[in-house]
């Protein structure tokens, strides 16, 4: 199993980008446990801890897409670097500003979800001309998410972690400081400087005109309400059943089953469309989500859990494949970046419409909704089939030594980019 992840490992640059993407990507990971941990340390309210970190998950989600256009038209380099700068700065802003005056911290949590870099998008991009072959790249894409596990898991544990040791404002600091360098690594790497968007046709939607892509983005807004569900109906069974220790392994449960079923799925090649494989990895998760409506104990609560994550990275990478595969020329790294503002919003809409929905009926109805939302992400893919079975742009050929992808021989992705 780890031999395909190790070859790419070996791969010149491909550690380095993979590691400086996570690392660069941390304040973001951890930015809503660091903000409300500081508010509270400050004094402030929960409603205003809350507050602030919503309005950091709404700037961030508006700026993913927006700057992943930048890279798009200017480069890796000359739009990330700042842009983690500006994020970092920000912050710093907020922690030695303090909530008050209140206007002044929203503000400055804004401008830092506004500019944090998309590294996750251009990571995605950097592949293709990184690895030069079609399998490799299906293989960085599994790692790739089931790296996004591990970061999601170690990430709150080194916020609690600098904030016992030191404090909530040098968690801010420390975790932004680190998250700067790991940007620095990655756009100082020489493919991050070398590579460059392919042509793209002049058009105010920019990624968005593809309808395959779109077809994408209303999929996975459901996925993404079924795991924002998931985390409030898992705090009601808690509540129940043993408290915070319990929903801690819950949500580690959770996350070391998606880790597993990535890890597993990046292994071998698939054969077939992904469209198609998509729509059977959403079932499966779908169905997966089901068992947890049993509420059992928490030990046998603790495995549907895990079950529920299996085919949740499987699902994401397969996904990075047809976004590679759908995204207009010129476009790919702002379709990435879209697939995570997608994924974000759904989240949050998860998240509160899970709510209501544990108050009225409890847990028991809380963990249908990931459910029904895991079902209506497979209708959506069902609809759409024929407009996901045709990709947007034709499959183009692997750079040459002259750097000229009209000469090459060798089939592969179609994205586009080449360094």
């Amino acid at each position: 199993m780890t031999a395909g992840y190790l070859e790419i490992l070996r791969t010149r640059h491909a550690a380095r980008l993979l590691t400086g993407t996570l690392v660069g990507r941390l304040p973001n990971a951890t930015a809503a446990i660091a903000v409300v941990l500081f508010v509270r340390a400050e004094g402030g309210s929960y409603s205003l801890a809350g507050a602030l970190a919503a309005v950091y998950g709404v700037a961030n989600a508006v700026g993913q897409p927006l700057l992943g256009r930048l890279v798009d038209l200017h480069g890796q380099p000359r739009v990330q670097l700042p842009a983690a700068a500006l994020s970092a700065l920000a912050m710093a802003l907020f922690a030695f500003a303090g909530t008050d005056p209140a206007p002044l911290a929203y503000a400055a949590v804004a401008a830092s979800g506004l500019f944090t870099p998309p590294l996750e998008g251009g990571l995605r991009a950097l592949w293709p001309s990184v690895l030069r072959k079609e399998d490799q790249v299906h293989t960085a894409y599994a790692m790739d998410a089931v790296a996004q596990e591990v970061m999601f898991t170690v990430g709150p544990l080194l916020v609690t972690l600098c904030t016992s040791l030191w404090s909530a404002r040098a968690a801010l600091l420390v975790l932004n400081v680190i998250g700067l360098l790991g940007a620095l690594s990655v756009v100082v790497s020489p493919p991050s400087r070398a590579w460059r968007s392919a042509p793209r046709e002049a058009h105010w939607l920019g990624a968005l005109r593809s309808p395959g892509l779109l077809a994408l983005l209303a999929a996975f807004l459901f996925v993404g309400v079924a795991l924002g569900s998931i985390t409030v109906a898992a705090m009601s069974y808690a509540d129940g059943h043993g408290g915070d220790a319990v929903y801690g392994w819950l949500m580690a449960a959770l996350g070391l089953g998606a880790l597993a079923g990535g890890a597993v799925y990046g292994a071998r090649q698939w054969a077939g469309a992904p469209e198609r494989r998509l729509r059977v990895l959403v079932a499966l998760l779908a169905v997966c989500y089901l068992p947890l409506t049993l509420t059992p104990g928490p030990v046998p609560m603790t495995a549907l859990a895990a079950l529920s994550g299996v085919f949740l990275a499987p699902a994401i990478a397969c996904a990075f494949v047809i976004v590679d595969r759908h995204a207009p020329a010129g476009t790919v790294t702002e379709a990435f970046s879209w697939l995570v503002t997608t994924f974000t919003v759904g989240a949050s809409v998860g998240t509160g419409l899970a709510g209501p929905v544990v108050e009225w009926g409890g847990a028991l109805w809380g963990f249908a909704v990931p459910g029904a939302a895991g079902g209506v992400s497979l209708l959506v893919l069902v609809a759409t089939g024929r407009v996901l079975a045709a990709p947007a742009r034709t499959a183009v050929v692997a750079s040459s030594s002259e750097n000229d992808p009209n000469r090459a021989a060798e089939p592969r992705f179609s994205s586009g980019d080449r360094a």
